[in-house]
Order: C-alpha cells, then sequence, then structure tokens
C-alpha cells in the first residue's frame, strides 16, 4: 500500500497530477481543491490511498492525512464509491462535511455530484455516529489555517507535537511575517530540512 509520496508535481490537470518520484511519474487522482492549491515544478508530500480493483488500481491523493483517512471513511458507507467521496472533498472540506452529517443537513450533501437524494440520507444515516467525535479544522479562511495543516503534515510523518511545534517555530522564524501566503509543501519542505530529515 502507498501512503505517502514526496517528490516534484510534473504535471497538472483539473481531476488528477503526476508526481516525479525520483524519475518515476506517479498519477494520484485528487479534490480539484487540492489540486487547485499545487503549481508545477513544486515540491510536495502528498498523502495517498490506493484502490484496486479487478480492472485497474488508481492512486488518490491528499494535503493530510486527515483528508485521506476522511476518503476512506466516505467509502464506508454503501453506494459511495472513491469517484463520489473525491468529488466530496472536492467541493467541501473535512470541516463542513462534519457539520452537514452532524446536523443531518442531506439538502447540503445532494450538491455532491454523484450522491443524489438518497446516497446523502444514507450517508448521514451510517456516518452520523463516526462523525460524532471527530475533530477536523475547517480551511474556510480560518487564522493559522496553515499552521494546522503544517503541524499535522508533520505528525503524520513521524514528528512528536512538540517537535512538530518547534519545527513550525522555526520555519515562522526563517519566512517571516509572509509564511501564511507560503504553499503548505514549501513551508513542509522548510521545516523538514530545519531538521536534518
Amino acid at each position: 500500500m502507498i501512503a505517502l509520496l514526496s517528490g516534484t508535481v510534473k504535471t497538472l490537470t483539473p481531476s488528477a497530477c503526476v508526481v516525479d518520484v525520483n524519475g518515476f511519474g506517479m498519477l494520484v487522482q485528487a479534490p480539484a481543491r487540492y489540486l487547485a492549491s499545487l503549481a508545477v515544478g513544486t515540491s510536495i508530500y502528498i498523502h495517498t490511498s490506493m484502490v484496486v480493483r479487478e480492472d485497474s488500481m488508481t492512486l488518490y491523493g491528499f494535503e493530510s492525512a486527515t483528508a485521506r483517512d476522511f476518503f476512506e471513511l466516505l467509502q464506508t458507507v454503501s453506494g459511495i464509491g472513491p469517484k463520489v467521496a473525491l468529488s466530496a472533498l472536492s467541493i467541501y472540506d473535512e470541516a463542513q462535511i462534519i457539520e452537514a452529517i452532524s446536523n443531518e443537513d442531506s439538502g447540503a450533501l445532494e450538491r455532491i455530484p454523484g450522491l443524489g437524494k438518497k446516497g446523502a440520507q444514507r450517508a448521514v444515516i451510517e456516518l452520523k455516529d463516526k462523525v460524532a467525535n471527530l475533530s477536523v479544522p475547517s480551511s474556510r479562511g480560518a487564522t493559522g489555517s496553515w499552521r494546522v495543516q503544517l503541524h499535522s503534515a508533520l505528525v503524520g510523518l513521524g514528528f512528536t507535537a512538540r517537535e512538530a511545534e518547534e519545527s513550525i517555530d522555526a520555519v515562522v522564524a526563517e519566512v517571516g511575517s509572509a509564511v501564511s501566503a507560503k504553499p503548505i509543501a514549501e513551508l513542509l519542505k522548510s521545516a523538514l530540512q530545519n531538521r536534518g530529515r
């Protein structure tokens, strides 16, 4: 199972990217919201989930381990496969989906391409208990959301919470006030270089 890729973005389309991993091009399907934040030529760490079917092997990529895990959780709902789960994360972040499920707002979920009214109702019924205790930071203009994302990525790579905070502080000291405008991948690269990893 491929859980994480580290490489350079070679090509981008509205639904996928090719990541060059030491000369090997990996085609990764990803949410449109995440792909919009990438640029060709940048170095990235992308959390992945591989879906194996009889006639295909598809790699799906996400900006954080949390998003990947949520993608896999969505697929536990009967009738939701990887394409619909990817559509959901293309138009909403995890926090928005959790909010809709918790509030039993199937109308919001119906907007997800391929889900429909019955699928949205099923998602609410089957996931309400599972998402009740999930705490996911929203990316909707939240102050410090870059910090939350960077912290999550570092912890996902094996840092302790304290090491992650120290690395983030070092990046802030290095980059200064422009830190919030930098891509997460660039901040992650700086944090790893600072820790000598």
